[in-house]
Parts: C-alpha cells; structure tokens; sequence
C-alpha cells in the first residue's frame, strides 16, 4: 500500500475511529470537560462535524482554483455561536460520517499529482492537497484520543466523589 493509498485509508476511517471513542459514552459524561477550556465529547464531535465541513471547502478551493486562500476559522466562536452544548451528539456524529464519506469520494480515484495542488493558508502558508488530507485524517485521530482521556478522566472524577 503507498502512503497516499495509506493515508487516505486512515482518512477514510476517521469517523469508525472517533465512533469507537465514543461508543457507550452518554448522560454526563457526554458532557464532562476535563477543565476550563478543555472540550467536552459533545462539543469535540460537533467541532469534528463543523471542521469537516470547512476541510470539504478547502479540498474543493484546492482542486478548482489555482492557489486559493484558504481562511481560517474561530472554533470558540463556532463552538459558542452554533450552540454546540446543546446540539445532539448523535446528528453530529452523523454529520461527521456524511461529510467525511463525502470528502472521501471526491479524494479517493483522483491521479496522485492532484495532491500537489495548493493553496495558501491564512496563518500555515502553503498547504498541498496531500498536507490538507494529512491534517484531516490527524484531526480525527487526535480527538479522538482525547475523547479517550476525557472518559478516563471522567471515571477518576467519579471514583473520588
């Protein structure tokens, strides 16, 4: 398997990766931060939902235009301002997977030179197609871990009350 192939397929399981974090998990601990400024399982999916949602702009700006501006967003002003302490997890976990599925499509059978497309970042620089995939796919990956420290924290909390 190429590390394009590889990389496209850890991708491709992002959703199944952060689904599995999240498997079991409900009530408060859906809910539990583990300090101030720290997300909770809810508010990490909705922001993993909403990301995807901004990463299938980039993938599209990238592979249309010619070096593109790819702006950044304020996630605490997603968060806060879409309401993410009070939408369902399970419609974002949903949102996530569809996007995702739908990202995966449009990325999966494209020639492997389309992967040299670029645009340029507000505050990265330039980033290729191949970078935007790798920082999508390490995306989910990492919160989904911390989704797993979360719910260990949760537990520790619990056990000492």
């Amino acid at each position: 398997m190429s590390d394009l192939s590889h990389l496209l397929e850890r991708f491709r399981r992002g959703p199944e990766v952060v689904a599995t974090a999240a498997t079991g998990v409900a009530g408060s601990q859906l809910d539990f931060a583990p300090g101030p400024d720290k997300w909770s399982i809810r508010l990490i999916v909705c922001h993993l939902a909403d990301s995807e949602i901004v990463g299938a702009t980039r993938f599209r700006w990238v592979l249309a235009e010619n070096e593109p501006a790819l702006p950044n967003y304020d996630e605490k002003a997603w968060a806060a301002g879409l309401g993410y302490a009070s939408r369902r997890f399970s419609q974002a976990l949903e949102l996530f997977r569809r996007m995702r599925a739908e990202n995966y499509e449009l990325l999966k059978d494209l020639p492997e030179a389309a992967f040299a497309r670029a645009g340029i970042h507000f505050e990265l620089g330039r980033l290729t197609l191949l970078d935007l995939l790798r920082i999508y796919a390490e995306h989910a990956e990492n919160h989904a871990r911390q989704m797993m420290n979360n719910r260990k924290l949760f537990k520790e909390a619990k056990g000492s009350a």
